[in-house]
């Protein structure tokens, strides 16, 4: 893993719970949740304010799905 993020109280609380329904890790269900975000995002906004592009071949954000 790259980058271990620390989530708030909240964030952990509601997390934990999804977790729990899905029968998965945590860590298991933030990916998901990370891998299922770009649908729900506008790629134009993202890609216009990407500060790296050395990893547009593997972001998902260019169609490119990890599952």
């Amino acid at each position: 893993m790259a980058y271990t993020p620390e989530l708030d109280k909240q964030a952990s609380a509601t997390l934990r719970r999804m977790a729990w329904s899905l029968k998965s890790p945590m860590t298991k269900t933030l990916n998901a949740i990370i891998i299922k975000l770009p649908k729900l995002m506008k790629k134009e906004d993202v890609c216009k304010s990407c500060k790296d592009q050395s990893a547009c071949n593997i972001c998902g954000f260019n169609g490119n799905d990890a599952a």
